[in-house]
């Protein structure tokens, strides 16, 4: 596979980013919460009450915008894992087990917790992307991990 390097592809980037970021602002100002995709998601799936659509249309559209950009763009699909299925399931176990344990994921700490300057959120956040470092390392530089 030939990999085409797109001297305006951080523009994407930077739009994509700022998407994100006036998306969770708008959340936040409209409704007052914060756009944690696994709260989000958590309470789509487990709790009944008002707020069940507005967070269907989110999960919805986490799904539909990458099936729209590869349908518009095919060059910028992501390509398979090239990992086993395993693998996956427990990476997708870890992560679910850290959200809970942090109170919280990635985009609720690392997106609305740092915007807000929250103490918590800037821990979290720094832990977790120091984990994500130690992991890739040791995948990446270890015989037998990968």
């Amino acid at each position: 596979m030939q990999i085409i390097i797109d001297p305006y592809s951080w523009l994407l980037g930077l739009a994509g980013g700022l998407l994100i970021g006036l998306s969770a602002a708008l959340l936040l100002i409209g409704s007052g919460r914060i756009a944690g995709i696994s709260g989000i998601a958590g309470n789509l799936l487990f709790e009944r009450g008002p707020d069940r659509g507005w967070r269907a249309l989110f999960v919805l559209g986490l799904i539909l915008a990458p099936l729209i950009v590869g349908w518009l763009r095919p060059e910028l699909r992501a390509a398979a894992p090239t990992v086993n299925a395993g693998m996956i399931v427990v990476a997708g176990l870890l992560v679910g087990f850290g959200t809970r344990l942090g109170s919280g994921c990635t985009s609720g700490h690392g997106i609305c917790g740092i915007s807000r300057l929250s103490p918590r959120s800037l821990l979290a956040t720094a832990t977790f992307m120091a984990a994500g470092f130690v992991t890739v390392y040791l995948i990446r530089h270890l015989p037998g991990l990968a």
